[in-house]
């Protein structure tokens, strides 16, 4: 496993105000490196951004695509100057004001998901209105509130065929998350090679497959399976070649590819003891950190200590700063010698954990978010922010 080193951790952890995230973008590459190369040229490699945006500007040069599946992700994009053609617009939801601004962005160069017969309609009319050519991937759905049936995409499919200013390039596919067995993508595999194979008797040439893989990271240290090893990542490649269908392969992954190159820097500022069982209060909490699979800190993530100590160990449940009983970081894990003032370093947090927590709970604050690489070192790209005059209502005159 790959994590950002004990050298850069200590140097952040004494020069940044905690808690705060640390995202190492040498590991991204490192590890899109390793990508590459166990899955072979024939598959591209898009970005899902909503496992973390930080990271946008390493990843828009490193993924083939980025999968933007919000209008807040879109003016994301537009603000970091990203070319429309990296734009895969994805989301379950497209508001018709939100589509036009982003198809006015995007043209002919971005690719856009149809998750529905309304949102394909409303491409096809603004693409004949402005008499330019879209690319649309028609999502396929895995039984859930995402994309449409295999019948319904037929449909779409062949009214395509008439529509002089759009076509159906690709098919998109995901069914979830934190998939540790690869027969599930076996069997996923097979249901869409069918599937595309039976378009094509039908003479609906579907170019290219869009597959989120879902691969699974091993966050906790109980954690055995490992999804994204090079061994499991070679065996999907392979399975993937087996496929009658023909086309390219694109897959679609955001936490395979950015856990690793993130951690969230918290420090212990009380101690105590009661009942005989030892608690650390951190100045961070569950609203900032949190791991797919976790249940109130039933489970061992991995954790470094800052600084380094050769006490006896001892075991402590580690707590967050939150007036709530649930906020349960770790509810046991052995620490040597820890004091007040020591920074523990939450591994494995490249993906999710600044993203989807109850930021706004209690009104604590937005931790600073620092970047960092080798050849630039340490760079800011989010200070600390206050949240309270986020949750303060405004005063208004009685009437």
């Amino acid at each position: 496993m790959r994590l950002i080193g004990r050298e850069i951790i200590e140097k952040a952890a004494g020069k940044f105000e905690t808690p705060f995230y640390l995202y190492d973008t040498d590991i991204l590459r490192e590890e899109m490196a390793r990508f590459r190369e166990a899955l072979g040229p024939e598959i591209g490699i898009n970005y899902s951004m909503k496992a973390n945006s930080f990271i946008l500007e390493t990843m828009a040069e490193l993924a083939d695509r980025i999968e933007v599946c919000s209008m807040g992700e879109f003016l994301i994009c537009r603000k970091m100057g990203i070319a429309p053609a990296k734009l895969l617009i994805s989301g379950v939801l497209k508001k018709s004001a939100d589509l036009e601004e982003i198809l006015e962005y995007g043209q002919g160069e971005s690719i856009y998901t149809a998750e529905s017969m309304q949102q394909f309609d409303h491409l096809c009319r603004w693409s004949r209105e402005h008499r330019t050519h879209i690319r649309c991937y028609p999502r396929l759905t895995s039984g859930n509130q995402f994309g449409m049936d295999q019948d319904t995409v037929r449909n779409l499919m062949r009214r395509a065929k008439e529509e002089p200013y759009l076509s159906v390039d690709g098919l998109h596919f995901f069914s979830g998350t934190m998939k540790r067995m690869i027969r599930k993508q076996t069997k996923e595999l097979k249901m869409l090679d069918q599937f595309l194979l039976s378009l094509e008797e039908e003479g609906l040439t579907v170019p290219l497959l869009e597959y989120g893989t879902g691969f699974a990271v091993s966050y906790f240290q109980k954690d055995k399976d490992d999804s994204i090893s090079g061994e499991n990542l070679k065996a999907f490649a392979d399975l993937a070649r087996t496929m009658e269908w023909k086309g390219k392969i694109c897959i679609e992954m955001g936490r395979a590819l950015s856990a690793m190159c993130g951690s969230y820097l918290t420090r212990v500022l009380d101690r105590k003891t009661s009942d005989g069982k030892g608690y650390l209060i951190t100045d961070g909490g569950i609203h900032q950190i949190g791991y797919d699979g976790q249940i109130k800190g039933m489970y061992e993530p991995y954790i470094r200590q800052i600084p380094e100590r050769k006490d006896a160990p001892s075991e402590w449940t580690v707590c967050g700063s939150l007036c709530t009983v649930n906020d349960i970081m770790v509810q046991s894990c052995r620490l040597n010698g820890i004091e007040e003032g020591d920074v523990l370093s939450f591994d494995q947090a490249g993906a999710y954990c600044a993203m989807e927590g109850m930021s706004l709970f209690l009104s604590h604050e937005l931790p600073q978010v620092v970047l960092h690489c080798r050849e630039e070192g340490f760079r800011s790209v989010r200070e600390r922010m206050e949240t309270f005059e986020l949750n303060s209502p405004e005063r208004a005159e009685r009437k």
